[in-house]
C-alpha cells in the first residue's frame, strides 16, 4: 500500500484533461470489430484501458501504438483466445468482452479479473446471452467471474435485461449484437441508470457507421444485422477527471482552467457544470474553445443532487460538501454500491474522519460540513476514484495521509503530477 502525505495547499493554473476512459474502451472494442484499419487518436492509456487492449488482441485484433494514437486492424471473425482474458479491475472490459466472446467462431473464452472485479455482478449479462442463444456460465455458478462463454455466434431474438445495476450490461449488448444471426430486440426492465453512458455507446457506434433504433426513454432497442466500418476516432477529454480537478479548484484553488474539453459528445459527468452552478461556484464555460474555469470560494451552497445518471460524481459531490454552508443531499446512488467498492458506505465512513456529519441510507447520503476539516488518515479501499477525491479533500487540512496511491493508474496515471503542477504539497511516505 502506497500512502501520500498532503499539506494544506492553494493551487492555481491551467491543465489539459486526460482523455476519456469510457470512450477509449468503446472505441477500441468497436474498432476491433470493424474489418479493416481504424485509427484512435488521443486514447487514455491506463490500467483499465490496457485490459481492453489486451482483450481485443486476444480475440484477434492487431493493435499498435504510434505516439498519441492507436492503429487497430479489426476483424469480424473472432477466434477463441489462446489464454484467459484478464480484465484486471475493469468492469467495462469484462462486460463488453463477455458479449464479444459469443461472436468467436468456435471454442470457449474464459474471462476473469482481480479480486474486486470478481465481486461485481455479471448475472444480467449471462441471462441476456442465454436468451440470445449463447451457452455461457459463471464458473462458480454464482453470477460472478470467472466466466465461460461458448462461441458460435449470437442467435438473436428478444431479450430483457435489468437496468438498475449498471449501464454497462446494455452497452455490451448494443456493441456486439449488430453481428447477431437475426435481429435483436432489447427491453430494459425497471429504471435504466447512467443513461448518458448508453448515449456514449450509441455515439461511438455511429462514428463507426452503425445506427440503431431505440425509444426516447432508453428502455427499448431494436438492432438489425449491420457491419462496422473502420474510421478515425478522436477520444474526447474526460469529464470524470475534469470533475475532480474542478472540485480541487473550488476547494483549494485561486483559479483553475481546464482545456481540451469536447462538448459535442455525451458524457455523464459533464453534469458537474450544472452542479457547480447550483452550488453558487464562480464558473465560466467556453464550449467553442473547450475550456472551463472555476474560482475558489471560502464557502459554497449546499442542496440536493440526483446522481442516478452520473454515479461517478458521488465522490466529487461528497468532498464539495465539506465547504457547503448548508447540508448536501445526494440521491440516486444505490448502484454506486456495486462499483469497484461500495462507494456509498466507504465515502460515508471516511468523510466522517474530516469532521463531517453523515447520514447514510441505501440510496442517499446527507452530508453536513464541519467547521474546519480535521487532519485525517484516509483509507480508499483500493478504489482509484476515492483516492483522488480524498486527496483533493485533504488539501483543506493542515496535514493528512491518504492510502492507495498505486491505484490511480486505473484511470488517471498523472493525477498526482498534475496536482503538484498546480501547487499541491504532496509527498510520498
Amino acid at each position: 500500500m502506497i500512502s501520500i502525505q498532503i499539506e494544506k495547499s492553494r493551487i492555481s493554473g491551467a491543465l489539459r484533461c486526460p482523455s476519456s476512459k469510457s470512450y477509449t474502451h468503446r472505441a477500441i472494442a468497436i474498432a476491433s470489430l470493424a474489418k479493416g484499419k481504424s485509427v484512435i487518436n488521443m486514447p487514455l492509456l491506463s490500467r483499465d484501458t490496457f485490459a481492453t487492449l489486451s482483450a481485443s488482441s486476444a480475440l484477434g485484433a492487431k493493435i499498435n501504438q504510434q505516439g498519441s494514437r492507436l492503429n487497430v486492424a479489426g476483424k469480424q471473425t473472432l477466434y477463441a483466445p489462446e489464454n484467459i482474458i484478464n480484465a484486471e479491475n475493469s468492469g467495462t472490459t469484462l462486460r463488453i468482452f463477455a458479449v464479444m466472446a459469443a461472436l468467436v467462431k468456435k471454442g470457449f473464452t474464459i474471462l476473469t479479473g482481480d479480486a474486486s472485479l470478481r465481486k461485481r455482478p455479471m448475472q444480467p449479462v449471462l441471462d441476456a446471452l442465454t436468451q440470445l442463444g449463447v451457452e455461457c456460465y459463471s464458473s462458480q455458478m454464482n453470477g460472478f467471474a470467472p466466466l465461460l462463454i461458448r462461441g458460435g455466434g449470437i442467435h438473436g431474438g428478444n431479450v430483457a435485461i435489468d437496468g438498475n445495476i449498471s449501464s454497462q450490461f446494455l452497452s455490451s449488448l448494443l456493441i456486439s449484437t449488430i453481428y447477431a444471426k437475426s435481429p435483436v430486440s432489447i427491453r430494459v426492465r425497471g429504471q435504466q441508470v447512467s443513461k448518458p453512458y448508453i448515449k456514449s455507446t450509441i455515439a461511438v457506434m455511429k462514428k463507426f457507421g452503425v445506427t440503431i433504433d431505440y425509444e426516447k426513454d432508453f428502455l427499448e432497442y431494436y438492432i438489425e444485422k449491420k457491419k462496422y466500418r473502420p474510421t478515425e476516432f478522436d477520444v474526447p477529454a474526460d469529464f470524470s477527471a475534469a470533475a475532480l480537478l474542478l472540485s480541487a479548484g473550488v476547494l483549494a484553488g485561486r483559479s483553475i482552467t481546464l482545456k481540451g474539453l469536447d462538448f459535442s459528445l455525451p458524457q455523464a459527468d459533464s453534469k458537474i457544470l450544472e452542479i457547480l452552478k447550483d452550488m453558487d461556484v464562480e464558473i465560466s464555460v467556453n464550449k467553442i474553445r473547450g475550456e472551463v474555469k472555476v474560482v475558489g470560494s471560502e464557502i459554497i451552497e449546499g442542496g440536493s443532487f440526483d446522481l442516478i445518471d452520473s454515479p461517478d460524481l458521488l465522490p466529487v459531490v461528497s468532498i464539495l460538501a465539506l465547504k457547503a454552508r448548508s447540508p448536501v443531499k445526494v440521491t440516486g446512488i444505490a448502484h454506486a454500491r456495486l462499483k469497484e467498492t461500495d462507494r456509498v458506505a466507504n465515502i460515508a465512513s471516511q468523510i466522517k474522519k474530516f469532521g463531517a456529519t453523515v447520514i447514510e441510507e441505501k440510496d442517499k447520503l446527507l452530508i453536513t460540513a464541519p467547521r474546519a476539516p480535521r487532519n485525517s488518515t484516509i483509507q480508499t479501499f483500493n478504489d482509484h476514484r476515492l483516492f483522488m477525491a480524498f486527496t483533493i479533500a485533504s488539501l483543506l487540512t493542515e496535514k493528512s495521509v491518504v492510502e492507495g496511491a498505486e491505484h490511480i493508474d486505473v484511470s488517471y496515471p498523472n493525477f498526482l503530477l498534475d496536482l503538484i503542477k498546480l501547487g499541491a504539497k504532496i509527498d510520498y511516505q
